[in-house]
């Protein structure tokens, strides 16, 4: 297990490095941050001198070295544009960019997997029909179209909500939090149903289908063949079973929350990284991009080593080698059961135990 740890932080930090080189890279061409800041009036001499203050003057090499070393200290240098550290501004905004996620992300569990059971059980209903329905145009709509739309109408013409902002905020130490105050809530409504949208239509159709592929199973017919009802069955037991990659495929999905909240920042003015992204961009501020990718990595990177396919891999292997046979339990089968058990496909998982 040790060695499993090690082998992945390693590929994990073969990964950060090799993203913060790309982006560093990428961003030479962005433009020339000098001008930006000096507009198109400097002089030569102006340039000259800013560069080199900058440290914008040495080799790409140099320059880069210096990020990664300082990147591991937790130091990513001053923005070209504010001239404040940039752990401090990437600081103050990542509260605003994890509320907004999680609170997507719950929105989209609580009402996805709902939605997806009832889909499932209920196929061919009109209301089975009309949730696919809607998953299609929440796949299909664009999030900045569906965070518009849901400002016309719910800010412009109802009135019921506010259209950007984040609204009062508590400050826990460094912490600042929006989700302990009514306003907090109310600002945060509709950019967090703008952001869970995608998500939720993905979760109500991966649990539907991995719901249908449960009931099919041979240990449902096994529960059935038993007598129990139908609500012990799809909800004691297959229900179980689909939630385990839908868990998996959540917290893959909370890095991209928080990846891609850039569009739905913009849209409603949030005050989060993503904001702050775009307005990085808007002014070459290589620094302040540079360190907002490398942190997106290290989020993306950690959750991977959370919900890794390899470590369910191994604990499958293991219990391969032990055996999925049930443990011995002295219970009474009936016939019926009996017959069942003679004639099931696969006696895996507990499907069926051997009878005499």
């Amino acid at each position: 297990m040790l060695a499993f740890i090690l082998r992945r932080l390693i590929q994990a930090v073969m990964v950060m490095v090799t993203v913060a080189f790309i982006a560093f890279m990428l961003f030479q061409y962005v433009g020339d941050p000098v001008v930006f800041l000096l507009g198109q009036d400097a002089t030569p001499e102006q340039i000259r001198s800013l560069r080199a203050d900058l440290g914008l003057d040495k080799p790409f090499f140099v320059q880069f070295w210096h990020f990664l070393v300082n990147a591991a200290q937790g130091e990513f240098g001053l923005s070209l544009r504010q001239g404040a550290k940039v752990s401090r501004l990437m600081a103050e905004r990542f509260p605003a960019t994890l509320e907004l996620a999680l609170v997507a992300a719950a929105l989209a569990l609580l009402v996805g997997v709902p939605m997806g059971v009832y889909a499932a059980l209920k196929r061919g209903t009109f209301i089975s029909q009309a949730f696919m329905t809607l998953s299609l145009l929440g796949v299909s709509l664009p999030t900045f179209l569906i965070g518009i739309l849901l400002i016309l109408v719910f800010a412009v013409v109802l009135g019921w909500f506010p259209s950007f902002g984040r609204g009062e905020v508590v400050h826990i130490g460094w912490w600042t939090s929006g989700l302990l105050t009514a306003k907090g809530w109310h600002h945060i409504t509709l950019p967090a149903i703008t952001l869970a949208i995608f998500q939720l239509t993905l979760i109500m159709r991966l649990v539907r289908a991995e719901m249908l592929e449960v009931l099919r199973t041979d240990y449902i017919k096994f529960a059935r063949a038993r007598g129990l009802s139908n609500r012990a069955i799809h909800f004691g037991h297959a229900l179980k079973n689909t939630l385990v990659p839908v868990m998996t495929i959540t917290g893959l999905q909370l890095g991209s929350l928080i990846a891609f909240a850039i569009i739905t920042e913009t849209v409603f003015q949030w005050p989060g990284m993503g904001l702050l992204f775009i307005q990085a961009v808007t002014f070459a501020d290589i620094p302040v991009m540079a360190a907002y990718l490398c942190l997106i990595s290290f989020i993306f990177v950690s959750i991977n080593l959370l919900v890794d396919d390899a470590t369910l891999a191994e604990r499958r292997a293991r219990q391969d080698a032990i055996g999925w046979q049930p443990k011995d339990r002295d219970r009474q089968v009936s016939a019926a059961l009996k017959i069942f058990a003679k004639f099931a496909q696969s006696a895996d998982k507990g499907a069926a135990r051997k009878v005499d």
